[in-house]
């Protein structure tokens, strides 16, 4: 029988307002659901919940029963502040019921993480550079915040890093520790997080300093919990750690450009995953719009870089992959389109399925077993 999984696309609304200073124009209608089919990598609309403005990120908890969308605004309910929307999905009907919606406390919210528990849904707030937290009440609706924190400082681009940009939330696989990479700090900043209340403790000793500019974004720690990545924005590259989970202390161990060699074009990053396998690393370029792939070497952590595959489209920002390691998709936020590729086990490389599928400004895919 052929295996099929669910994908919901979050996507852009509304006007917004980059840091870049660029102006997107949302398109979208707001969070779209397909159903992917195994053979083929075929996608097939299934709904299209209505309504939410700027439903950018999106993730989900207990079973994949409640998912979260942030609203990435720049002002919400009269108040500058975007939102976090909390919503229950019926896998009968393929409909998503509004549950509720809590105030971010920042402007442009750009990630939710879930944490280990599935008790807690902690925000980034891009533009302010804050994070907050949420606890997930039985019913799948947000309680009120358990945890606030605004970010201080600068860094060396005047134009990207005036000010402290969170852009993502990562638990460790302890559940013990939360980490957030901050675009504006060049800095990892790393909490001690208390699943019994969702509080946090700022954790000075374990925080990360990047090279001045990079603009850090997102962290993606190794199944086997030896090895963590992080891609950086501004300056195209991935840097490896290698981890001590007992303390969560982290070790550099390499650089690597995400882009070909000569490549002189503007480029920057957007996002990373590694596959189920763990042989595998792939990261995002907006401006080369393409896929960089990178084999990691079992034993160091060490990466070699494979080749690029292009997106068939124009600034790939999200991508996901299916957890049996058999698809890629990826967002082309410029050019409205989702774009499926198989990916071949051995090789890491990427090949064109023939799927790509209209979906206005997309930017976050989530992929769940149906």
């Amino acid at each position: 029988m052929e295996k099929t999984q669910l994908v919901f696309v979050g996507t852009y609304t509304e006007p917004i307002l980059f840091g870049t200073g660029k102006v997107l124009e949302g398109k979208g209608k707001g969070i779209y659901m397909y159903r992917l089919r195994g053979d083929s990598g075929r996608m097939d609309l299934l709904s299209v919940a209505e309504g939410i403005m700027n439903p950018s990120y999106l993730a989900f908890s207990d079973g994949s029963r409640r998912l979260f969308a942030v609203n990435e605004l720049k002002r919400c309910e009269g108040r500058h502040s975007g939102a976090l929307s909390a919503f229950a999905f019926d896998g009968g009907s393929m409909e998503l019921a509004f549950l509720n919606k809590r105030l971010t406390r920042g402007t442009d919210p750009c990630h939710v993480a879930v944490d280990g528990t599935g008790r807690f849904a902690a925000v980034a707030n891009f533009m302010s550079g804050s994070i907050i937290i949420f606890p997930i009440l039985e019913d799948g609706s947000l309680g009120e915040a358990s945890a606030f924190v605004q970010h201080r400082g600068s860094s060396v681009d005047k134009a990207r890093q005036a000010g402290p940009h969170a852009h993502s939330i990562i638990f460790d696989p302890s559940n013990r520790y939360m980490l957030v990479p901050d675009l504006g700090l060049d800095k990892i900043i790393v909490y001690d997080f208390d699943s019994l209340n969702g509080s946090l403790r700022l954790s000075d000793e374990r925080c990360v300093a990047s090279a001045a500019g990079v603009g850090p974004r997102y962290l993606e720690f190794h199944s086997s919990g030896r090895f963590a990545y992080v891609v950086n924005e501004l300056s195209s590259t991935i840097d490896s750690f290698a981890v001590d989970p007992e303390n969560l202390s982290f070790r550099m161990i390499q650089s690597s450009s995400t882009l070909p060699a000569g490549y002189r074009g503007a480029s920057t990053c957007a996002d990373l995953h590694i596959s189920p396998s763990g042989e595998f690393l792939y990261a995002s370029n907006r401006g080369h719009d393409s896929i960089a792939i990178f084999g990691i070497e079992k034993a160091s952590g060490r990466l070699g870089l494979i080749g690029h595959e292009s997106t068939k489209g124009h600034t790939p920002r999200n991508f996901a992959i299916d957890g049996g390691g058999r698809f890629l998709l990826v967002a082309n936020q410029d050019s409205d389109t989702v774009v499926v590729f198989r990916m071949d086990a051995v090789t890491g490389k990427l090949e064109y399925t023939g799927t790509t599928i209209e979906v206005p400004t997309p930017v976050c895919i989530k992929i769940i077993d149906e």
